[in-house]
């Protein structure tokens, strides 16, 4: 099933690069359109999958846990989504993901109304829209809330819309009160005549929000593949933290967003949580395990570490790739 859905989902990837002769194939899957998963976007304008002599593949699929079923399924090699969907998968016996470089490892999200809807807690019996269930939306939603005794079902229940910016359509339409949502949706609404309700960045709370997701058993067969895909999102990384213009024209391209007021608020709210690096922070994988042991106990038992594997870190970082990077100019 998940191949025939991924079969569909590929013809309508954002971009597919004619194929380079002998360039290394590869397909990766992201689950948001949202700029702190606009890396892939950003290395193939910049032609950094040429240079790193890859013909790569992005395909859209929303939601994390959909992403780990067609990783797991074989349908891609690479993915860049949220870290709730792999750690549910880790925990249930699939020990071949591995996390190998993250984004964005706090929560960005914002919840966004109009009218007489002000502060959290006029959010008591809403429904709030969020992308899916198990979601960084949903999950940002029920950790905010928690803040001002508000619980799921008792105090609010949810809308599932299937992405940013069928949320976003949805405010604007009035066909819901309240969206969770993530830059720069958050600012086309705010631009709109909407408010926030909870401003996400202020919270800091601590989550894998946003990383590279690989298994094992691929890296095992092509460790130099996946080493240069890396290399080139690590360029890409640097290019979204220095050269504001360029990825200015990589988000209107992608998401047919040109209002630059819309474009310099939400680059300004979500950089400051994206990694330059590409650093994975145990506490974030962390929360996500203590989230989660709520339902599974197997949570418990098991340690970050467990689920990462920074080689590919840590050779950027004691070869000096990452010191040249940073030093250009």
């Amino acid at each position: 099933m998940i191949k025939g859905l991924l079969g569909i989902l590929t013809i309508l990837s954002f971009f597919a690069p004619l194929s380079v002769s002998g360039a290394d194939k590869l397909i990766g899957i992201h689950s948001s359109r949202v700029m702190s998963q606009s890396m892939p976007w950003i290395a193939q304008e910049a032609g950094l999958f040429k240079k790193y002599d890859l013909d790569f593949q992005l395909v859209y699929l929303v939601s994390s846990g959909l992403v780990t079923a067609a990783l797991l399924g074989g349908d891609a090699e690479m993915t860049l989504t949220g870290g709730v969907g792999n750690v549910r998968g880790y925990l249930q016996g699939a020990t071949d993901l591995v996390f190998i470089g993250s984004v964005k490892n706090f929560m960005t999200q914002t919840i966004v109304a109009g009218g007489a809807i002000k502060k959290p807690e006029d959010l008591k019996g809403k429904k709030i829209a969020v992308t899916r269930i198990g979601s960084n939306s949903h999950y940002f939603t029920i950790q905010a809330l928690r803040r001002v005794n508000l619980e799921p079902g008792r105090d609010f229940t949810f809308l599932q819309t299937g992405g940013d910016p069928e949320s976003l359509t949805a405010l604007v339409s009035g066909g819901i009160e309240v969206a969770c949502l993530t830059a720069p949706n958050d600012a086309q609404a705010i631009a709109q005549g909407f408010h926030y309700v909870v401003y996400g960045p202020d919270l800091k709370i601590p989550y894998t929000a946003a990383s590279f997701v690989a298994r094992r058993s691929v890296i095992a067969k092509r460790p130099q593949v996946i080493a240069h895909f890396m290399r080139a999102m690590a360029e890409a990384a640097k290019i979204l933290h220095t050269d504001r213009e360029f990825v200015y024209k990589v988000l209107g391209k992608q998401l047919r967003l040109t209002d630059r007021r819309v474009l310099d608020a939400g680059y300004n709210s979500e950089i400051q949580a994206l990694e330059p690096r590409l650093a994975i922070k145990m506490e974030s994988l962390q929360a996500i395990l203590d989230e989660v042991a709520q339902t599974d106990a197997r949570a418990k038992k098991i340690k970050p570490k467990e689920l990462v594997d920074t080689r590919y870190l840590d050779e950027m970082e004691k070869s000096g790739f990452f010191d040249q990077l940073w030093a250009k100019k």
